[in-house]
């Protein structure tokens, strides 16, 4: 309990440094929030996924280094994006619907692709590395025009870059640290409870490795940078593939096996959430607070499977046919209808 309680303070006070940090980066550099959470909020909260899946893919647990990525990526935009948004709706940049969020949907069908064969081998993971090279490029560039024609900022008035890269990498240890002391515990649990590899790396250690994104999103978004909130998701979901596994399947000593269970239920589940950003953000251009409280029923209905179908329950044929039948219909329909609305608004 010590460890949960202290672990959750250092997650607070990290995530409130590195937004304070990256916030007066961004004005230095003269380029946008939106590009700062993108690129330098998203590699600082990628680092817990990094950390655990290089390690895990090293000592042989694949379903670990591969279930923390695809479990994070899963709780980011359900739960993550859906607190944020259920404290305070979002407005989403146009940058990110026609530019960011295709590519995180795209990356995601790629690893998709990659795992088919149940393997990440060197060759896959340098395909993820060369990706994730590309995105940087393109990112740079973009922040290139933002700062051509951008005003000129009062550096008078902003922190020193000692001071920010102080905040920047005590936020990051913070982070880190207050995360894996929350993982310790709730494994220790898990596996008392005899809850397999595959769970534990989808659910516990996938929410811990993304306490840092939340703690991040959150602080940002109580304070007003509402587009560090969303390019932080975006960013890590985006890195989490191309730059997690990449580099974990480029350094293994073996290639990282990829379970059947994980192929069937979970990689469909990930591109699903990728896929469903796309209406969700151009609908308004927002994330409106009751599509944030459904994001996080979503992530509820998700983790309760994952546990009937760990343990046979007889309730898993009923609970699946329900969610098929009637739950993800009617959450297509729902947002379809929410675009069709943003859409006859435009052209009156």
């Amino acid at each position: 309990m010590a460890f949960i309680l202290i672990g959750f303070l250092l997650l607070t006070f990290g995530g409130d440094l590195i937004v304070r940090g990256i916030s007066h980066a961004g004005l230095r550099l003269g380029v946008s929030s939106l590009t700062v959470g993108l690129i330098f909020a998203s590699l600082a909260t990628s680092s817990p996924e990094l950390a655990v899946s290089l390690g895990a893919a090293w000592m042989g647990q694949a379903d670990v280094a591969v279930g923390n990525v695809l479990g994070s990526n899963i709780l980011n935009v359900l739960v993550v994006l859906g607190i944020c948004a259920a404290i305070r709706s979002l407005v989403v940049d146009r940058r990110l619907i026609w530019h960011d969020v295709p590519i995180m949907v795209g990356v995601s069908f790629l690893f998709y692709f990659l795992s088919a064969d149940q393997s990440l081998s060197r060759f896959d993971g340098g395909v993820l590395l060369v990706t994730s090279a590309i995105y940087l490029y393109m990112t740079y560039q973009a922040a290139q025009r933002e700062r051509q024609v951008g005003a000129v900022p009062d550096t008078a008035a902003l922190s020193s870059w000692p001071k920010i890269s102080f905040q920047m990498v005590l936020g990051v240890v913070l982070l880190i640290v207050g995360a894996r002391l929350l993982v310790i515990a709730a494994t220790t649990v898990a596996r008392a409870w005899g809850v397999s590899e595959l769970i534990i790396g989808l659910t516990i250690v996938a929410v811990g490795t993304s306490l840092p994104e939340l703690a991040t999103s959150v602080a940002a978004s109580l304070r007003g940078e509402r587009d560090i909130a969303v390019g932080n998701i975006v960013g890590s979901n985006i890195f989490n593939i191309v730059w997690v596994i990449g580099l974990s399947a480029l350094l293994a000593p073996v290639p990282i096996g990829v379970s059947a269970s994980a192929l069937s239920f979970d990689f469909p589940v990930m591109c699903a959430v990728a896929v469903a950003c796309l209406p969700i953000f151009f609908s308004g251009h927002e994330i409106s607070r009751w599509e944030g409280f459904l994001f996080i029923a979503y992530y509820v209905a998700y983790v309760v499977y994952l546990f009937l179908n760990s343990q046979g329950h007889t309730l898993l044929p009923m609970y699946s046919k329900m969610m098929w039948v009637f739950v993800l219909p009617l959450t297509v329909v729902t947002l379809g209808v929410g675009v069709v609305r943003h859409l006859t608004r435009a052209k009156v």
